[in-house]
């Protein structure tokens, strides 16, 4: 007696919209877009109260550009990390991927130690989140930043395990990695935006 067999059903399918992209990375191109509001909100807040000091240090008196230009350097080098493990894992040398998914988790703990710190001695100078309407802006806008970056390098830290468990040596491998990467250049250039508005735009 004959016996059918049931269609293979391939291990990965990528859904697509009617843009021709897929539909996962329109949620997450949807997803930053969103994000795009959020943070120009917050960055649109404390442009407006930056100036309004009654009472502690006021942006000129604390800022330290060269050491926040260097924590900046040190979360922009981890674009260039980013893209790597991508590459990487598009080679399918899972070995590189999992180095470069690594030191762009490292980089991103080195970039939120300097901001702890930064706002230790901040705090340490007398600005805190309810000292003005500018320290309750700054602390506000970058804080929320390090908390997207903290999420990042959680995300980093789980696709480097995934790696190792070999959950990314399928077809679909590259693209979580690439969704991340989305993710993660994403926060770099807000850091941009934020740099230069908070630390390079001079104050009246």
């Amino acid at each position: 007696m004959a016996t059918s067999e049931a269609p293979a059903v391939p291990a990965h399918e990528e859904h697509y919209t009617s843009t021709g992209l897929d539909n996962v990375k329109m949620a997450m191109w949807a997803f930053l877009g969103s994000e795009c509001l959020f943070f120009g909100s917050l960055i649109s807040t404390y442009l407006l109260y930056r100036n309004r000091v009654l009472d502690g240090p006021t942006p000129a008196d604390i800022y330290d550009i060269p050491y926040t230009s260097v924590s900046s350097f040190v979360l922009l080098m981890s674009s260039l990390t980013m893209v790597l493990a991508l590459a990487g894992i598009q080679r399918r040398d899972m070995r590189a991927c999992r180095i470069w998914l690594l030191a762009t988790a490292m980089l991103g703990m080195i970039f939120i130690g300097g901001q702890i710190y930064e706002f230790t001695a901040f705090v340490e100078e007398g600005l805190k989140i309810s000292t003005s309407t500018f320290g309750s802006s700054f602390f506000v806008m970058t804080g929320f930043h390090g908390a997207h970056v903290t999420v990042g390098i959680f995300m980093l830290l789980a696709l480097f395990g995934m790696s190792l468990f070999g959950r990314l040596d399928s077809d679909d491998g590259p693209r979580k990695v690439e969704l991340i990467g989305l993710y993660w250049h994403f926060v770099d250039i807000v850091w941009i935006v934020i740099f230069t508005v908070v630390y390079l735009v001079p104050t009246n």
